[in-house]
C-alpha cells in the first residue's frame, strides 16, 4: 500500500538532506517532486496543488530551530499537511437509533458485502447484538455470500427467498431487530457495474423510507480518481456520512485516500485491508500520513496485538518463561498469534523505517511461518514439550519428516532460541514498557 509514494516523497524530502538550511529554492525543487509523485499516485491534481501549496508557505513560515534538520522540518509539515486533507482525526460512526440503522451504498464488486460482514464484527466485538440484511436481490449469490460470511462470526441473517422488494425486506428486518432487541442494523443494499438512475432512485427511496443512521459508500481504492468520482455522484444524491476505503491491501497507488475527503466533504471511517472479516480498521488520518511517510504506525500495532492478546495465555506464558520452560508450542502459537493480527506486509508497514521495505520482509516472513510450522508440526509431541531432546539424529530426522534439511530445522531452532531470549528480556522490563504505551493510550 502507498509504496509508490511513499519512496518518492521520502526520496523527495532526502534531497534536503545536503542542506544546511531552507531557501525558496531548494523548498520550490522539493515541493515540485512531492506534487509529481501525489499526481502518478492518482490524486486529483487541484488537490495534489493545494498540499504543496499549504506545505511550502507552511515550510517557509517557520523558524527552523539549529536542532532540527530541514529535512526532519519537511517531513513534519508534510505529515501535517496529509493528515489534514484526509481529514485530521478520526470519524466515530453513529450508532444513535432502537436499533441504529446503517445503510451500506456503493458499485458492484467495491467489497460492499465483505464489508457489511466486517462491520458487523467489529460491532460485535464492541459488544453490539447486530443484525445483517440481505437487500442485494440482483447479484447472484449476494445473499449467500453474506450468510456464509455472517455464519463464521455467528451473526444473524434476515433474507427473504424470492423477493426483490428491497423496501419491504427492510422494513421486515427492522421490526424483526426490534422484536429480537437487535441493537444494530445493517443492510447490504444492490450495487452496479456503473452509476445508473435505476441504481440511484431505489437506494434513495430505501433511505427515505428507513431514516438510516449512517449511510455509508464503500469504494474500491484501487480504483483512484474513478473512486472519487463515483463517491461525488452518490454524496450529490445520498448525502453520504462517510466513505469506506476497501482493498487497501492492493496494489493501490494511495490517490483515492488522499483525495475523496477534500473532494466529497465526508470523512473516510473505516479501512478494509484484507478478505478476512478481521481485516478492518478505523481510519485514522494523522497515522495514514505517518505511513506514507515510512514513519510507521506503532499505536495500530499495539491494538492489533490487543485483538489477538489473551490474558489467560500471556500469564500462562509468563509463568513458563520464569521457569525456563519456553517450549516449541509456545513458539508456533506465537507464530499463529501474529498471523491473527492480520496481513503481514501490512504489520511491517507499521513498523517505522521499514515501509519501503515490507512486501520483501513480508514475503520473506510468510515463507519463514510456513516453513517453521511445517518442521514443528513434523517433531513429536515430546519434542515440541522439551526442546533440549533435538539431538543432530533428531533434527535429520525432523528434517526428512518435513521434506526440508537440516540446515533449515537448525535456523528454526535458532529462531526459537532467540525468541525465548527475547520473552525473557520482555519479562525483565520490555513487557512493562509495552503495558506503559498501551495504558498511555487508553487514558487520553
Amino acid at each position: 500500500m502507498f509504496e509508490n509514494l511513499t519512496n518518492s516523497i521520502t526520496r523527495a524530502i532526502q534531497n534536503l538532506r545536503g542542506h544546511g538550511k531552507i531557501t525558496e529554492i531548494n523548498v520550490a525543487s522539493t515541493v515540485k517532486e512531492i506534487r509529481q509523485a501525489l499526481i502518478q499516485a492518482d490524486v486529483n491534481y487541484k488537490i495534489a496543488k493545494q498540499i504543496t501549496d499549504e506545505i511550502k508557505a507552511q515550510v517557509l513560515g517557520k523558524n527552523v530551530l539549529t536542532s532540527v534538520s530541514p529535512g526532519q522540518l519537511f517531513t513534519k509539515v508534510v505529515s501535517d499537511e496529509l493528515a489534514k486533507i484526509m481529514g485530521s482525526e478520526k470519524a466515530s460512526i453513529n450508532l444513535a437509533g432502537h436499533p441504529a440503522i446503517i445503510l451500506m451504498a456503493g458499485l458492484q464488486g467495491s467489497g460492499k458485502t465483505t464489508f457489511s460482514a466486517k462491520l458487523a464484527n467489529y460491532l460485535k466485538n464492541q459488544h453490539k447484538n447486530v443484525l445483517l440484511v440481505a437487500c442485494d436481490v440482483y447479484r447472484p449469490a449476494a445473499t449467500e455470500q453474506l450468510q456464509i460470511l455472517a455464519q463464521q462470526m455467528g451473526i444473524e441473517v434476515f433474507a427473504k427467498a424470492g423477493s426483490t422488494n428491497v423496501l419491504q425486506i427492510a422494513q421486515e428486518a427492522i421490526e424483526h431487530a426490534k422484536q429480537t432487541n437487535k441493537q444494530v442494523v445493517i443492510i447490504d443494499t444492490a450495487g452496479r457495474q456503473t452509476v445508473d438512475i435505476a441504481m440511484m432512485q431505489e437506494i434513495k427511496s430505501l433511505q427515505n423510507f428507513i431514516q438510516p443512521s449512517e449511510t455509508l459508500f464503500v469504494v474500491d481504492a484501487m480504483t483512484g480518481q474513478d473512486a472519487v468520482t463515483t463517491a461525488q455522484a452518490f454524496h450529490e444524491q445520498l448525502n453520504l456520512d462517510g466513505i469506506v476505503l476497501t482493498k487497501l491491501d492492493g496494489d493501490t497507488r494511495g490517490g483515492a485516500a488522499l483525495s475523496i475527503r477534500a473532494v466529497v466533504d465526508r470523512p473516510i471511517k473505516f479501512i478494509g485491508t484484507g478478505e478476512k472479516v478481521t481485516d478492518l480498521d478505523i481510519f485514522y488520518p494523522d497515522r495514514m500520513a505517518q505511513r506514507i511517510l515510512g514513519m510507521g504506525d506503532v499505536i495500530s500495532l499495539v491494538e492489533r496485538a490487543e485483538q489477538v492478546y489473551d490474558e489467560q495465555q500471556a500469564r500462562k506464558l509468563s509463568q513458563k518463561l520464569r521457569k525456563n520452560q519456553f517450549d516449541f508450542n509456545d513458539f508456533l502459537e506465537q507464530i499463529q498469534q501474529i498471523k491473527k493480527m492480520g496481513n503481514l506486509q501490512e504489520l511491517v508497514a507499521m513498523v517505522p523505517g521499514m515501509g519501503s521495505s515490507a512486501d520483501n520482509m513480508a514475503r520473506a516472513g510468510e515463507t519463514n511461518f510456513k516453513a517453521f510450522e511445517t518442521i514443528i508440526y513434523s517433531m513429536t509431541p515430546q519434542e515440541r514439550a522439551h526442546p533440549h531432546l533435538v539431538n543432530v539424529s533428531r533434527r535429520m530426522r525432523i528434517a526428512a519428516g518435513s521434506g526440508t534439511s537440516t540446515q533449515e530445522v537448525n535456523r528454526v531452532i535458532k529462531h526459537f532460541e532467540g525468541m525465548s531470549q527475547l520473552m525473557k528480556q520482555a519479562q525483565k522490563g520490555g513487557m512493562q514498557q509495552m503495558m506503559k504505551l498501551i495504558q498511555g493510550r487508553n487514558s487520553r
